[in-house]
C-alpha cells in the first residue's frame, strides 16, 4: 500500500475513527514509501475531517462517507468543495445514495454531516458513471441489509477492472 503522506489520508482517518490498522514491512519502491497493511475488523466512531488532511484523501471521501455511515456517532466532512467538480458532484451523489440506503446525512456547502451507527438497507444506487461512487457503494451494499443495485456499475473498469471479482473474493 502506498503511504506517501500526500496520499495516505484515508489511513490516518480510519485510524482516527478507531480502525485497527497495522503497518508492516515499510520500504521504498520506485522512490515511493509503501508498506503491507494488516486491517482487522473494528468498531468505528465519528470524527471531524477537515483542513490539511482533505487534499490527501479527496478521492477517497465517498469511501470514507460509507465508513462514517456505519460508525457510531457523527462525522463531519468540511473543506471539501472540490468534490463538486469531480466525475460527478460527489457531495450530492454521496448524500443522495446514502440517503437512499437509509443513512441520516445532510449536505453542506463544502462537505456533509453523517450521523452513523444505524443499519443501512439495500437500494438502487446511481453511480453517475463515477467509478469511486460505484466502488464505495458496492462496499456499502456488502454491509447493508437487502439487495442493492448499482446503475452503470461497470464504470469501475476505468480504474480497477477486477474490482468486483476482488470484492467478491474478499466477501466470501
Amino acid at each position: 500500500m502506498g503511504i506517501n503522506p500526500t496520499r495516505d489520508g484515508i489511513i490516518r482517518i480510519a485510524l482516527q475513527m478507531g480502525g485497527d490498522i497495522e503497518k508492516q514491512n515499510e520500504r521504498t519502491v520506485s522512490g515511493e514509501p509503501v508498506c503491507d497493511l494488516v486491517v482487522r475488523s473494528s468498531s468505528l466512531h465519528g470524527t471531524v475531517i477537515d483542513g490539511a488532511v482533505i487534499p490527501t484523501l479527496i478521492d477517497e471521501i465517498p469511501a470514507i462517507a460509507v465508513m462514517a455511515a456505519f460508525a457510531d456517532g457523527t462525522t463531519g466532512i468540511k473543506d471539501a468543495a472540490e468534490l463538486k467538480v469531480k466525475e460527478s458532484n460527489r457531495i450530492d451523489t454521496v448524500v443522495s445514495n446514502l440517503s437512499a440506503m437509509g443513512c441520516d446525512i445532510t449536505p453542506t456547502e463544502d462537505g456533509m454531516i453523517i450521523r452513523g451507527g444505524k443499519m443501512l438497507h439495500g437500494a438502487e444506487i446511481d453511480s453517475y458513471l463515477d467509478h469511486r461512487i460505484a466502488m464505495s457503494f458496492a462496499v456499502a451494499a456488502l454491509a447493508a441489509e437487502g439487495e442493492t443495485t448499482i446503475k452503470n456499475g461497470e464504470c469501475v473498469n476505468i480504474s480497477y477492472p477486477d474490482f468486483y471479482h476482488d470484492l467478491n473474493a474478499l466477501a466470501n
